[in-house]
């Protein structure tokens, strides 16, 4: 989901950009585009030949990049202008209308349960993960990302993004999803790689600061920071088993959890 809502557009049809979701072709929003579809990449064979669920597919750009491998994808969102560009736009993905408290999908129905950048916009969470659990056939796999509380709305008691009900740590993740009945495969974090890091840099410390910082002033974006986030790539991104690095200093989480 978008950290930020700008007043940027182009000649493609999308979605309006409201800050709730991230959508593609917009400039702006390339760097938090590009830092959730790294996740849907890299995380692609594990829906290879199944059947998957998106819970919460936005714009449908991400249900769409795992049609190329999935046996089935069905997609799932509130937003009835969401379920209707999804039609239109991305055929492959059956597309349906509904509440992610009640999953209109019946036990055991699917192999794969896709909820990336999701979780922290729902009120009752150990629900919606309940729910998951029920729909997934026995050794099926929950993959979910969120962003990291403590780097994303630091030393805050409150999301900084309105749109966010209620933000996770890794171990907060952990237990919700334990607790559910799932075990925790992996807990990955998604970093900023060498690119990024110069990006960093040359804005003062933080390319994120920058940008949230011009979008909540209503300020223009200098030409160098508008150059720096339109080159923004998927592999500028490293995805990073928490094992190999300090979960806690991620930007995003990226659980992968089995039903039993």
């Amino acid at each position: 989901m978008s950290a930020f809502v700008t007043g940027a557009a182009d000649s493609r049809p999308e979605l309006p950009l409201t800050g709730e979701r991230t959508v593609p072709g917009l400039t702006e929003e390339n760097y938090w585009f590009r830092r959730h579809e790294v996740v849907y990449q890299r995380l692609a064979d594990r829906c290879a030949d199944r059947d998957v669920l998106e819970a919460g597919c936005g714009e449908g750009y991400g249900a769409d990049l795992i049609a190329d491998v999935a046996r089935r994808v069905i997609g799932l969102d509130y937003d009835e202008s969401a379920v209707a560009h999804v039609r239109a736009r991305y055929p492959r993905v059956e597309m349906r209308h509904g509440n992610l408290a009640e999953l209109p999908l019946d036990d055991g129905e699917v192999d794969v349960v896709v909820n990336f950048q999701v979780i922290e916009h729902l009120w009752d969470q150990a629900h919606f993960v309940r729910e998951c659990l029920r729909v997934l056939r026995p050794g099926g796999t929950l993959l979910m990302s969120t962003p990291n509380r403590i780097t994303f709305s630091p030393g805050r008691d409150t999301p900084i993004n309105p749109f966010h009900t209620r933000e996770l740590n890794a171990a907060e993740l952990t237990e919700l999803l334990t607790d559910a009945g799932f075990a925790v495969e992996s807990m990955l974090g998604v970093f900023h790689g060498a690119r990024l890091v110069e990006m960093d840099a040359r804005h003062g410390g933080s390319l994120i600061d920058a940008q949230i910082e011009r979008a909540l002033a209503d300020a223009p974006w200098g030409e160098q920071l508008l150059a720096d986030v339109a080159a923004v790539r998927t592999d500028d991104f490293d995805l990073v088993d928490a094992a190999e690095r300090d979960i806690d200093d991620s930007l995003d989480l990226v659980a992968i959890a089995v039903r039993p």
